[in-house]
């Protein structure tokens, strides 16, 4: 089969579109013909080896593991001899390693049946970004109707997410992004648009209930002048210069402004996939109340220009791998 593979860390570079042979599957996996894939951060992160992490994980001097990918959408094609819930000819969704591939092995709680009206293509888009929106905002933020919820960094593939998952659940949502993304963030429910590059949303005197700071860059004195007194901060990962201190804030000073006062801090790396939090979203999506948001579509041998697209231009929404097409 044919695959996206790297052998070392660095740009879309080091990106290589190879035949490799199709994975085993584990007595509690699923053999996917992968549809369709999409890009995260997650994916950058394991190429580049921007943070250290993943190298003191995945390997110092070169990845342990090449393959790439995560996000996938498509038809069972093998299960394992202990997977109860699926079957051969199944569509289904969700996350497995090395998905920018023509099939992919997936553990079974990792994956949820495809509604019929859902395209591969719009499914792929789903998993590591709506999760991560749905549990940053719901189990970490615990949002509520009627509460003043800001998203920064609404434009991206969380953001996205998160601006009408939290209009879903009745939140008043202020969506801080830059110029050229004003009328994305309006046309997907943002009832209050913050253009970042005229405006400090930190300094204009208003506070939030929920803060859901995806990427953030402000200090942690900054956003707690946002909150209100027993508001909550959301950290969605970091960029690479900044994870680590963000990491170190919300592991050291979190616990502590939460003995010290009613306002709450959380650090989120990465959504846990769960099946019934797949459903929750294909739900919202059918009823109308989401739409995932796609920047551009290439093909599983044009992975690398995704990879430099990605980069490069910050992606409005989701960058989608195409995989088999009908």
């Amino acid at each position: 089969m044919m695959a996206i593979v790297y052998h070392q860390y660095g740009s879309a570079d080091a990106v290589e579109y190879a035949e490799v042979e199709k994975p085993a599957v584990g007595k509690n996996q699923v053999l996917v013909k992968v549809h369709a894939a999409s890009l995260n951060a997650l994916d950058w992160h394991l190429l580049s080896a921007d943070i250290f992490l993943v190298r003191l994980m995945g390997g110092l001097r070169k990845p342990k593991d090449p393959r790439l990918g995560y996000d996938l959408a498509g038809r069972v094609e093998a299960v394992g001899s202990e997977v109860t819930r699926f079957h051969p000819g199944d569509e289904v969704f969700g996350a497995g390693a090395g998905a920018f591939a023509e099939y992919a092995a997936a553990d079974e709680p990792n994956l949820a049946l495809k509604p019929v009206t859902l395209p591969f293509e719009t499914a792929a888009a789903v998993p590591v970004a709506a999760l991560t929106a749905l549990q940053g905002l719901r189990d970490h933020g615990r949002i509520q109707p009627g509460q003043r919820v800001l998203i920064q960094g609404a434009s991206g593939g969380v953001g996205t997410f998160a601006v009408q998952i939290a209009k879903a659940f009745g939140a008043e949502v202020t969506a801080v992004c830059s110029t050229r993304n004003v009328d994305l963030v309006r046309s997907i429910g943002a009832d209050h648009v913050i253009d970042y590059t005229g405006e400090d949303f930190t300094r204009k005197g208003q506070q939030y209930d929920l803060i859901l700071a995806v990427n953030g860059y402000h200090p942690l004195a900054a956003y707690r002048r946002a909150l209100s007194r027993r508001g909550r901060l959301v950290l969605v990962g970091a960029s690479a210069d900044r994870l680590t201190r963000a990491m170190f804030q919300a592991v050291t000073l979190g616990p502590l402004i939460s003995m010290i006062g009613g306002q709450k801090m959380v650090f989120l790396g990465k959504a846990d996939i769960k099946q019934q939090d797949l459903l929750f979203v294909a739900e919202l999506i059918g009823a109308g109340k989401v739409v995932p948001v796609i920047d551009r579509f290439y093909r599983l041998s044009e992975t690398a220009e995704a990879f430099r697209y990605y980069a490069e231009v910050h992606p409005r929404g989701k960058v989608v791998i195409q995989v088999w097409q009908n």
